[in-house]
């Protein structure tokens, strides 16, 4: 493993040097109990013998005494306060820790909470990025399987899940990893002899899960992420930057040697679980390709795929070898296997093949030949490096074509400049073809062009002959640059091409994620993504998403589809089961017009993506393979963000609700038992003492009674109301009555209540009757009132108020008390929303208000909370509208009718 932290670097990240970042070593074990806790005790021990500022953060020894030794020779860091220090308890105040600032921080399984039933509380692992980001040396331990990849894996073996777990991309922010490991054998006689802390609750499946086979495939693991650390480490540069573990690059092209590349490739990663990579190499020549050739590149592809490759489609610029060398250099391959065919001399003379080329070039990287053995695979060429156009007679009968134009054209021009400057016509002829057709029909352009020239426009005229020195010199010359330019011109136009391809698809993908970003709703997302790849690869596209059961069914399509035929429910029950690619085109699958893609994404498959296209005999270009892919994968995204979106939504609402349930029964709890404890207490006294009690304390209990079941009965009304506003049913009975009645009714209902209290009535005299439902607004008024009486103390004044307001009738209470702060008063008439003050608060139900302001709006008015008069206490004041009051019929005039 890495060096030890030599004590220069650790002065460097020191907290406190700003800009610096604190460095991270983890203790990997395989499994608890491989001793990761003592190994990062001992040399965090030896740290402080040298000098170090070491404490120890988040521990548990789990009553060792060995580790109990250790963790007493080192200092610990800040506990949370009120809590037990002891060495067993976990529990770390982060702020305080941090704070304390220590060289270095011990910090015990990794995937642990800092602080358990405590809100807010952060995984250990997020400590410790905060830890070195603020420059504290963070030495670490964690188990293996508590990787989320890793934990998924093992789970699906020994049906053990870890809960709590670590990111995989944490492990990028350690400077070193130590794996501590223990043979199988020792481990599970640790475990026996009871050196291996196991919870009670999981007790029996741990035990399963202390298999030999459970702990192979996890050391396997721990070795493999230390490996690739390692491998990373070391390709970064130095003396020696190979790589340390074995990668293979498979290049394949349209021969019949491909299938056995890949099968090859197979053979020799699957054994010793080798990373191996399939590569095609597409050039300008695959548009020419026959059909066949075509759908053995995309089977040799997607059999790869399915045995657990990546399948790479790069196009060729500067050539095949160049593009495959590019490639491998960047991603370290350690061996490449390439194809070599048995082709005879001539051929291997005019140009060299791929094979050739890498055997020459390459570097750091073995080349395993490939060679045929059925006549099938040895007619199939010899991986020609030169990119070839396309042959087809079309092409060069357009050359021809091109050729005789540019002589036409030349004896026009012959009339009025010299003979030589006329090769330049049939040099543009050439790079006409080459653009349009491609290289071959240029080149053969070139020598046609020649013959032409010579033979039409040089004397001797109408032969072959040249007579003149310099008439050959130029006809040698033009052959040359004719046959450059048209190569030139040929390889540009395959580029555009290329760049073309690339541009449609990556606009493609643009007006795909535009489209599903702006859908909000799932259907509309499916919607989007079924339509988008129908018009896309002009085919139909349907979307199967798990249903009940989690039985597969189709949500969505273009054209709309309901109905598959049995061989592709087939096909959509292995694509979905397996996460591969099933269906029409691919190896071992059997009938269908149907190819299903599985929607996969980090948390597993959502769902499958099916296409169908009109030609069932075509094959799927590498270029609609890529796009495919990439939308399926666009596709899964934006579908689980919807879900997502549509989960946090229900959870958001499911939390309020609860919230609510909790406030109302808490209020209703309280407050139904407030009267009811009086109206009870005052029954049973009257009941067991009414006859020695006098008639005035009888007369007391009665009222309190009275009084008490009056306050209960608003206290149901308030119920009956706010149920009645939360439906729409609430519909106020108008009539026109006297504010000053209405009030009087109020302050009639509320009885007692108001007795030691200084009640005032300012009405003014111009307020004409209200057009508006008694009961309700008399409640608005009781409600108020009973505010108000809450929050003024004893002795205190209550003003209540009216006035004319433009258009409306204001009515107020302003009470005496302690007001409501202005951040407060939007949020006063919510549902049990209560303004905090403290342990002497008064209780309720916070329904008063907001039934006010329901109540209010349902006679078209308004309410608000302002300062008190003088800025102390609450005004309350609420406004309903004015109307004229209607005619009086004349009682004379109708009696006379």
């Amino acid at each position: 493993m890495a060096d030890r932290e030599t004590h220069k670097s650790d002065e460097q990240s020191r907290p406190g040097t700003e800009g610096r970042r604190g460095k991270l070593k983890i203790f990997l074990g395989p499994a608890p109990g491989v001793g990761k806790t003592y190994a990062m005790l001992q040399a965090a021990i030896q740290r402080a013998e040298d000098g170090r500022d070491v404490a120890v953060g988040a521990l548990d020894t789990h009553g060792r005494p060995e580790l109990e030794r250790l963790v007493r020779r080192l200092e610990n860091a800040a506990r949370r306060a009120g809590r037990t220090t002891t060495l067993t308890m976990p529990e770390l105040d982060v702020g305080a820790a941090l704070a304390r600032a220590p060289n270095l921080l011990l910090i015990d399984d990794l995937q642990l909470w800092s602080t358990p039933r405590v809100d807010h509380a952060l995984r250990r692992h997020q400590i410790v990025e905060r830890a070195i980001e603020a420059g504290i040396n963070v030495f670490a331990t964690l188990d293996v399987q508590c990787l989320e990849s890793v934990n998924e894996r093992i789970a699906r073996i020994s049906n053990v899940r870890m809960r709590d777990t670590v990111p995989d991309g944490f492990l990028e922010l350690a400077d070193e990893i130590e794996l501590v490991d223990l043979p199988p054998e020792q481990l599970i006689q640790r475990l026996r002899d009871g050196k291996v802390h196991v919870a009670d609750h999981i007790n029996r499946s741990m035990r399963r899960f202390f298999s030999r086979r459970n702990l192979n495939a996890l050391r396997e693991a721990a070795m493999r992420i230390t490996a690739d650390r390692l491998d990373a480490q070391v390709g970064g540069g130095g003396a020696f930057s190979g790589p340390t573990r074995d990668h293979i690059l498979v290049c394949i092209d349209e021969t019949p040697l491909a299938l056995k590349l890949v099968r090859t490739a197979r053979r020799l990663a699957e054994p010793q679980h080798i990373p191996w990579t399939v590569l095609y190499v597409q050039t300008r020549r695959f548009r020419s390709l026959d059909e066949a050739s075509k759908e053995r590149v995309a089977r040799s592809m997607k059999m790869a795929e399915r045995w657990g490759a990546e399948a790479i489609t790069l196009t060729a610029e500067t050539g095949v070898a160049e593009e495959i060398l590019s490639y491998a250099e960047s991603r370290r391959f350690t061996r490449i296997l390439v194809g070599r065919s048995r082709v005879g001399l001539w051929p291997r003379l005019l140009r060299r093949s791929v094979s050739d080329k890498l055997l020459t070039k390459t570097r750091n990287a073995e080349v395993t030949l490939v060679m045929p053995e059925t006549p099938e695979e040895r007619e199939g060429g010899a991986f020609p490096d030169l990119a070839r156009g396309g042959r087809t007679l079309s092409g060069f009968a357009v050359a021809s074509l091109a050729v005789a134009g540019a002589l036409g054209v030349a004896h026009i021009l012959e009339l009025f400049m010299p003979v030589p400057n006329i090769t330049l016509v049939f040099l543009a002829a050439v790079v006409l073809v080459a653009v349009r057709v491609g290289l071959w029909p240029s080149i053969y352009a070139s020598f046609l062009s020649l013959l032409v020239f010579n033979f039409f426009l040089t004397e001797p005229y109408y032969t072959l002959s040249v007579t003149h020195e310099e008439d050959l010199l130029t006809i040698a010359f033009f052959l040359v640059m004719a046959t450059l330019t048209g190569n030139l011109a040929s390889t540009v136009r395959s580029q555009v091409e290329a760049i073309r391809r690339s541009a449609r698809r990556i606009e493609n993908l643009y007006d795909f994620s535009r489209r599903v970003a702006a859908a909000v709703s799932l259907d509309d997302t499916l919607w989007a993504v079924v339509s988008h790849v129908a018009s896309t690869l002009g085919c139909r596209s349907l979307l199967l998403l798990p249903g009940e059961n989690d039985a597969l069914e189709i949500v969505s399509g273009y054209p709309p589809e309901d109905h598959l035929e049995s061989v592709e429910w087939t096909a959509a029950e292995k694509a979905w089961k397996s996460a591969q690619p099933a269906g029409w085109s691919q190896p071992e699958d059997e009938g269908g017009a149907w190819l299903f893609l599985p929607l996969k994404t980090a948390s597993g498959p959502l769902g499958l993506l099916g296409v169908a296209f009109e030609d069932q005999n075509s094959v799927l270009a590498p270029e609609q393979l890529r796009l495919l892919d990439a939308v399926a994968d666009q596709a899964a995204v934006a579908i689980e963000r919807t879900q997502l979106t549509t989960d946090i939504e229900e959870a958001r609402i499911l939390s309020e609700t609860e919230q609510l349930r909790s406030a109302l029964l808490s209020s209703v709890s309280h407050d139904l038992r407030t009267p009811l404890v009086s109206i009870i207490g005052s029954s049973t006294t009257l009941t067991n003492f009414g006859a020695s009690l006098s008639e005035d304390d009888r007369r007391e209990l009665a009222q309190t009674i009275l009084d008490e079941s009056q306050r209960l009965n608003r206290f149901v009304q308030n119920l009956l109301d706010m149920t009645r506003l939360g439906y729409g049913v609430l519909q106020p009975k108008r009539d026109w009555v006297e504010l000053r009645e209405i009030v009087g009714r109020a302050l009639h209902d509320l009885g007692r209540a108001t007795e030691g209290y200084e009640v005032e009535i300012r009405i003014s005299d111009r307020i004409p009757m209200l057009y508006v439902d008694t009961v309700l607004i008399g409640q608005v008024l009781v409600n108020l009132l009973d505010n108000a009486l809450k929050y003024t103390p004893a002795g205190g004044r209550i003003v209540i108020g009216g006035e004319i307001d433009g258009a409306n009738a204001a009515v107020s209470v302003s009470d005496s008390g302690r007001g409501v702060p202005e951040a407060d008063r939007a949020a006063i008439f919510d549902m049990f929303y209560r303004v905090r003050s403290g342990d002497k608060e008064a209780r309720g139900t916070g329904l008063g208000l907001a039934i006010c302001k329901g109540l209010v709006l349902a006679h078209g008015g308004s309410i608000e909370a302002l300062p008190g008069p003088d800025g102390r206490g609450t005004t309350f004041r609420f406004l309903v509208p004015l109307r004229d009051l209607p005619p009086i019929p004349d009682l004379a005039d109708d009696g006379e009718a």
